[in-house]
């Protein structure tokens, strides 16, 4: 694995490349084209605000901050995952012609989704201090939690791309699954309002451990739960050697099958 790390740090300019490509093509063709990444999210936060706080009045303090935390967070992991999964196929002329560590395809995705989690910040750090919140010490915390996610992002992305060139369905398939996910992970609910030995089921999700450790720091203002982020770290980590190892392993008959 140290191997490949050294080798994808020999094409980290075309890792980049790549990204910004990835960027690019998202609002190709679109008249306002990257102004969307600062008006999508915009535009989620007043319907979301405007759905909850005037039709159905959920009475939860500053719901549609807490939910548009837990949401921008999920959107990270779900484009990386979705749009990661069939990169391989989508790219086969490029893998048929030329050599390069194929890492770069899903990484190219993740990192795109990951630039679009930070320039969502834009959006959501001022509507934190309209809606009376300051900045505090836990803030620091974002950086490792976005980390944290990154991790099993990557690994889980790896997974998939390396599988879908060799199992299509998955493409079609993971839709359905990432929807029952979302609801299995406290997005749009606080994860108090389940019985405790349900959230303690629920937690078990990583993506739980990451929305939860998100939500912790920018909404209640309060740091991390660390058992719950080691447990999400390990399991992290779990996922990106096991993805890695086996991308590494089928990616030799990549060229054949796409």
């Amino acid at each position: 694995m140290f191997g490949r790390i050294g080798e994808l740090w020999k094409y980290r300019e075309m890792l980049w490349s790549m990204i910004l490509s990835e960027l690019r093509t998202r609002y190709r063709g679109s008249f306002l084209g990257f102004l969307w990444t600062f008006i999508n999210p915009l535009l989620t936060l007043l319907v979301y605000t405007f759905i909850f706080s005037k039709i159905m009045k959920v009475t939860m303090p500053h719901y549609s901050l807490f939910m548009f935390i837990g949401l921008l967070a999920w959107n990270l992991f779900a484009t990386g995952v979705q749009s990661s999964s069939s990169v391989i196929v989508r790219q086969g002329s490029l893998v048929k012609k030329i050599y390069f560590p194929r890492e770069i395809l899903p990484l190219s995705v993740v990192g795109g989704s990951v630039i679009n989690y930070l320039l969502s910040l834009v959006i959501l750090v001022p509507f934190l201090l309209i809606s009376g919140y300051r900045p505090t010490v836990d803030w620091l915390f974002v950086p490792l939690i976005l980390l944290l996610e990154t991790i099993f992002t990557v690994g889980l992305s790896l997974l998939l791309s390396s599988l879908t060139v060799y199992l299509r369905d998955i493409e079609h398939m993971l839709g359905i699954f990432l929807m029952l996910w979302f609801y299995l992970t406290p997005v749009v609910y606080s994860i108090t309002i389940l019985s405790p030995r349900i959230a303690q089921l629920f937690k078990l999700n990583p993506m739980s451990d990451v929305v939860l450790s998100f939500q912790s720091v920018l909404y209640y203002h309060e740091s991390p739960h660390w058992k719950l982020f080691v447990y999400g770290f390990v399991i992290s980590t779990a996922v990106l050697i096991s993805g890695w190892w086996l991308f590494v392993r089928l990616n030799r008959r990549f060229a054949e099958e796409v």
